[in-house]
């Protein structure tokens, strides 16, 4: 009894860290690849193909005749929802990690949490509540994390390397050329969009509750984007020509584990463990980044990252913490906040990442509609939001 016991409360964990591994995993594919000249947006409209016809499946089975309800007002949300997640804060990330490192990039796609709430304070779906302990770690939470990041962008510090930092190691970093000012613009903007993106996140599942359905045609509108987006910024034959190469492995990753994988595994989370379950391991993928990419790509990790990534995953705990200590205070136990997210790009960039898994959102202790139970979803009392397109 008490292996079986251990054993089940084992799963979550191995299958949230199986989640972080693939985050990290994508990367450091992406980082490989960006720095070795692949188009964006071509990588982007092949990946989520891929990732379309991955998610397909579990549409067509498991949410069975639903994609009739579709209609123009929730093609717009759709739209939307493909404009905000992939297009720009995808695409923003993925310009962003080529000027930077994926360290780098990584430790602002845990800032995505912090920016939602502050959109949320902004728009008055959210409020501080400083007079209780959850709104205080929530708070500080928040501070820490901005403090964080401006750390990390603003100092560095004595940089070192771990291991042996071989010729091999010496030429992959000349070839790589930084630009820490332009990638950072770019990585905060789409932080900023895939904060947006949880606000569309909200209608949309408000007027079409399938996340499946959602997913797979979020993937096809955001190909069909990245491929008009990209053929107006690049129309030679070899930006778009695929070849059995790393880029090609890259894709079908992404498609597969970054996306459709992940997209399973953090919705078994979010039924058997919470909606806040899997954002608690995000800051792995930030430590399995940070070590992996200077083992395997020779970077260099400063003392400002390491301060910087201390502050960012204290305060991201602490709010975490705050909103699972207000969710229990209230009469919603089970709805998600709006901020919970993962990891990419990528959970591709993860994907989400990004490495990330990116970010799952089960959006609306916000709305009366969303805290009614619906039959749709064995009369829960959430609706599980979980988006893995990044």
């Amino acid at each position: 009894m008490g292996v079986k016991e251990w054993g089940k409360r084992s799963q979550g964990v191995m299958l949230m860290l199986m989640v972080q591994v693939i985050g990290t995993g994508l990367q450091l594919l992406s980082k490989v690849i960006l720095g070795n000249g692949t188009f964006i947006f071509a990588l982007m409209a092949y990946r989520h193909v891929v990732g379309a016809f991955c998610v397909a499946p579990f549409a067509f089975f498991l949410e069975r005749g639903k994609g009739k309800e579709l209609s123009w007002s929730i093609g717009f949300w759709l739209f939307m929802n493909a404009l905000t997640g992939i297009s720009m804060a995808m695409g923003l990330f993925y310009y962003g990690l080529r000027d930077t490192t994926a360290t780098y990039a990584t430790n602002f796609l845990n800032l995505i949490p912090i920016v939602t709430f502050i959109f949320s304070i902004i728009t008055g779906l959210e409020k501080l509540r400083l007079g209780t302990r959850a709104g205080k770690a929530k708070t500080m939470g928040a501070i820490l994390c901005v403090a964080g990041a401006l750390t990390i962008s603003l100092y560095k510090g004595k940089s070192f390397y771990i291991g042996h930092h071989s010729a091999h190691h010496k030429e992959i970093s000349q070839k790589v050329v930084h630009n820490w000012t332009r990638g950072t613009v770019f990585l905060v903007f789409s932080i900023i969009s895939y904060a947006t993106w949880f606000m569309v996140q909200v209608k949309l599942f408000k007027v079409f509750p399938y996340k499946y359905w959602a997913t797979m045609f979020t993937c096809i509108i955001a190909s069909v984007q990245g491929t008009v987006v990209g053929l107006c910024i690049d129309r030679k034959k070899a930006s778009w020509t695929l070849g059995w190469n790393l880029q090609l492995v890259t894709i079908i990753y992404s498609g597969m584990l970054a996306t459709a994988a992940t997209f399973c595994l953090i919705s078994w989370a979010v039924a058997n463990r919470g909606p806040t379950y899997p954002s608690m391991f995000n800051p792995l993928a930030l430590i399995f980044v940070t070590v992996t990419e200077a083992l395997f790509l020779g970077e260099p990790i400063t003392g400002g990252s390491l301060i910087g990534m201390s502050l960012i995953i204290g305060g991201l705990y602490s709010f975490l913490w705050g909103k699972s200590k207000e969710s229990k205070n209230t009469n919603l136990p089970k709805v998600a906040a709006i901020e919970a997210s993962v990891v990419v790009p990528d959970k591709s960039a993860a994907l989400q990442s990004s490495a990330v898994v990116m970010p799952t959102a089960t959006p609306s202790n916000t709305t009366d509609t969303a805290s009614a139970k619906d039959s749709r979803f064995g009369g829960r009392s959430q609706r599980e939001v979980v988006q893995i397109c990044t």
